[in-house]
């Protein structure tokens, strides 16, 4: 029996996308019950099933062999954790525009942009309503040390934990690079970093293995222009969210990139990155 369960419970793990499921589902709960979140479970049901509904018709409309709840789930939960809007409608909008982009917006095979990414930045462009709120995660030492530990992991599974590194390495050389010239003093920069939405865009949405470069070095590279370019958005033109304005425009370079510095395409449950499988079990869904 034990053995029988070892082999239930072995595809599972091999795939990234429970591992956020669990961890975001966590977060949220976390979020809501101790940080007063300004969204109440039965917003967070209501989003949930608008993203996994819009993923099912996407999925009889392209046809594809079968329906896939996971990337929907994922995406949903990051709405619904980044998120903020006084228009009901406008987050279930979001959930549309955030799992539909995947099936609408792909070039070679790879979703264009980040699906939560794509769908907050278009909102934020085009209505003026919706925005993310960085202060509503706090400055809890314990909680980000907590969600950076859990991002890890996630990413680590992801096999992407390279441009995770990366951009946070780059994004806090420039942060502290800044403070040091105009003299500051450190507690400035410190606790620019010290913010959950920071920290989930590290570890859960630059990391996306569909829509980041296919080899190492091109991650390297897109960590380096999505940091260089969040910097210089929040601080040089002063907006606010400078993170995922960056990421939208760069998502731009990923095919340019590609063709630089090819090399295998990320399949979920398997890593053909270097021509070098690192897992038997593999899991092709198109769109997802």
């Amino acid at each position: 029996m034990i053995r029988a369960g070892f082999r239930f419970f072995r595809p599972i793990a091999r795939d990234p996308r429970h591992y956020q499921i669990a961890i975001l589902s966590a977060l949220l709960a976390y979020g809501i019950g101790t940080l007063d979140f300004d969204i109440d479970a039965g917003s967070v049901a209501v989003i949930l099933l608008t993203a996994l509904l819009t993923q099912y018709v996407c999925t009889r409309v392209w046809r594809l062999p079968s329906f896939d709840p996971r990337s929907p789930l994922i995406s949903g939960l990051s709405l619904c954790l980044l998120l903020r809007t006084d228009d009901f409608e406008l987050a279930l909008l979001a959930a549309i525009v955030a799992v539909a982009s995947k099936f609408l917006l792909r070039l070679n095979g790879k979703h264009l942009f980040n699906p939560t990414n794509i769908a907050i930045a278009a909102l934020m462009a085009l209505t003026g309503r919706v925005w993310v709120s960085p202060g509503q995660w706090g400055n809890v030492a314990f909680f980000a040390f907590l969600m950076a530990c859990l991002g890890g992991l996630v990413v680590n599974r992801a096999s992407r934990s390279d441009v995770t590194y990366a951009f946070i390495g780059f994004y806090m050389t420039l942060v502290f690079g800044r403070s040091l010239w105009l003299g500051e003093p450190l507690t400035i920069p410190i606790h620019r970093l010290q913010n959950g939405a920071l920290l989930l865009f590290t570890f859960f949405m630059i990391s996306d293995p569909r829509t980041t470069p296919n080899s190492r070095a091109g991650r390297i590279v897109f960590a380096g222009l999505v940091a260089c370019a969040a910097w210089y958005i929040q601080f040089r033109l002063f907006r606010i969210n400078g993170l995922l304005w960056s990421l939208t425009i760069c998502s731009l370079t990923v095919p340019l990139i590609d063709w630089l510095l090819p090399a295998g395409r990320y399949e979920w449950g398997q890593l053909k990155s270097e021509g070098k499988p690192v897992s038997h079990f593999h899991v092709k869904v198109e769109a997802t």
